[in-house]
């Protein structure tokens, strides 16, 4: 079987199924595991290298309004690929190529490859996708084993939650120019973490806020994990922070609680890795509580003391 991959989360499912050999194509954006980084390439981004966050939720609102997705397929190198199998999604209408798009170019590619699409909301989604890709690919009982294996590490960081006496007012942000709720799965991580998040609702989109509303809800915990940036990307943008109506009076601002986690690679990818998003994120509500697993990134931690309009000093921790 010859596979393509139009989205990241996907391109995780079907090495952790052990089918790396059967990968012919990715996006430009797949990069775990390392071994996929060599495939070729079967998107582009519209997205200008350097765009600020705010050019970036610019165009994001331009394509929408179009109803146009911000990736572009390479037709004629998914044609000379010859997938039998493509696996898209039709979760998010920016994040990945239009699904239209997708099966308007299987109309044209030698053979007819099978679609199939990939669209999970909640945890117990991301599971059953897994299962269902499994189940394409003629392999469900290894689909079974790695999802039932995902969800009883999902089970042991609620188990050490449900002894908790407080849990914290959350903010989980995906993105800062303008600010933006966590969606789908977001507020349940925190939930299963042991945090309350108040700002994103389970099983729903991301919606976009006004800084005022972030305030108001007081959280005692900030974790920034902007969609498809690294810690370092994040970082940049961190210093306007300072400059926002009622930013240094925030609890975890007070407390030295404001987390950035890597939201390209965590927390917005439905896949298998989203299992360590949770553990990631329960280790920055309760260190004591929930240790962080081996090979890990700890989340960082940026120092309020030394934070300016210049700069930020962070913290591994």
């Amino acid at each position: 079987m010859r596979i393509v991959s139009l989205l990241p989360s996907a391109t995780e499912m079907v090495c952790a199924l052990g089918l790396e050999e059967h990968l012919v194509g990715v996006t430009h954006e797949c990069d775990f595991p390392p071994v996929v980084n060599t495939l070729p390439k079967v998107t582009r981004s519209l997205i200008p290298a350097g765009a600020s966050s705010a050019d970036i939720d610019r165009l994001v609102r331009e394509q929408l309004r179009t109803a146009q997705a911000l990736y572009r397929l390479d037709v004629p190198t998914l044609e000379r690929l010859r997938p039998d199998l493509i696996v898209t999604q039709a979760l998010c209408d920016v994040c990945a190529v239009a699904e239209d798009e997708v099966r308007s170019a299987v109309c044209v590619l030698p053979g007819t490859p099978r679609i199939i699409s990939l669209e999970p909301q909640t945890l117990s989604e991301v599971f059953d996708a897994i299962r269902h890709l499994a189940e394409v690919v003629g392999m469900d009982q290894k689909g079974e084993e790695i999802a039932r294996e995902l969800e009883a590490r999902v089970e042991a960081v609620a188990a050490r939650s449900a002894g908790l006496q407080h849990r914290p007012r959350v903010a989980l942000l995906e993105w800062l120019d303008p600010p933006f709720s966590s969606g789908h799965w977001g507020p349940e991580l925190v939930r299963l973490a042991g945090g309350i998040e108040g700002l994103g609702r389970e099983g729903q989109r991301s919606r976009t806020l006004r800084w005022q509303e972030v305030m108001e809800w007081q959280p005692e915990v900030i974790v920034i994990a902007c969609c498809g940036f690294s810690v370092e990307r994040t970082l940049t943008d961190l210093p306007r922070l300072w400059a926002v109506p009622g930013w240094q009076a925030a609890p975890a601002v007070q407390s030295d609680r404001v987390y950035v986690v890597d939201g390209s690679q965590y927390f917005s990818r439905p896949g298998p890795r989203l299992v360590e998003s949770l553990e990631l994120l329960a280790h920055a509500l309760h260190p004591t509580v929930h240790p962080l697993p081996a090979g890990l990134p700890s989340p960082v931690r940026v120092e309020r003391s030394v934070m300016t309009s210049h700069g930020s000093k962070v913290q591994v921790g």
